[in-house]
C-alpha cells in the first residue's frame, strides 16, 4: 500500500503563487508516476499535471500551463506542485495520486491506483 499525504493549501490573492507538497510513503516511488488533480466547487474532479519518476516527463493540463509546475525529489519521495499566477478558478481541493508501474503520464484519473486526502487551496479575487 502507499499512502499519500498532501500540504501546503491555504489562502492567497489573485496573481499569488503557492507551492503543494505530497509524500509517498509505504514503498518507494521508482517506475511510476505522480500527478496532481482538483475538483472545484460543485465541479468533477479534474486533472491538473503528472510527472513520471523515470526520465521526469510532464504533462499538463491546458488551463494552467505556463502557470504551474509539477516536479519531484526522488531522495524525499515527494512530489510538488509549484503554482504561480493563481486565478479565482483556481480555487479547489488538490488531490496528490500514484500510478504504480506506469512509465508515461496520464491525465486519466481511472489510472491511478492511490490517492490523497486532498488539501484546500482558496483564491481570492
Amino acid at each position: 500500500q502507499v499512502q499519500l499525504v498532501e500540504s501546503g493549501g491555504g489562502l492567497v490573492q489573485a496573481g499569488g503563487s503557492l507551492q503543494l507538497s505530497c509524500a509517498a510513503s509505504g514503498r518507494t516511488i521508482v517506475r511510476d508516476v505522480m500527478a496532481w488533480f482538483r475538483r472545484a466547487p460543485g465541479k468533477e474532479r479534474e486533472f491538473v499535471a503528472a510527472i513520471s519518476w523515470i526520465g521526469g516527463s510532464t504533462v499538463y493540463a491546458d488551463s494552467v500551463k505556463g502557470r504551474f509546475t509539477i516536479s519531484r525529489d526522488n531522495a524525499k519521495n515527494t512530489v510538488y506542485l509549484q503554482m504561480n499566477s493563481l486565478k479565482p478558478e483556481d480555487t479547489a481541493d488538490y488531490y496528490c495520486a500514484a500510478d504504480i508501474n506506469r512509465i508515461r503520464p496520464s491525465p486519466l484519473g481511472i489510472d491511478y491506483d492511490y490517492w490523497g486526502q486532498g488539501t484546500q487551496v482558496t483564491v481570492s479575487s
